[in-house]
């Protein structure tokens, strides 16, 4: 069974072609960083909205929890 040198070259890079793909699939914060600073060029304005947003959704859950525990 012989194999020509560049089907194995093409399978090697088909394979790392493969593996890079599925690591950024997997690499959450670094899609994240990608998208706010893909956000940040094309939209600050709605960055800060959603900046002030998940503040006071934060501020709010920590509030009502205090409230609950102070009971």
């Amino acid at each position: 069974m012989t194999t020509d040198r560049s089907d194995v070259d093409r399978a090697r890079a088909e394979l790392a072609a493969t593996v890079e793909a599925i690591e950024y699939k997997l690499n959450v914060p670094k899609r994240t960083a990608e998208r706010l600073a893909r956000l940040r060029q094309d939209n600050p304005l709605a960055l800060v909205g959603i900046s002030v947003a998940v503040a006071l959704v934060t501020a709010g859950t920590v509030w009502g929890v205090v409230r609950l525990l102070r009971r």
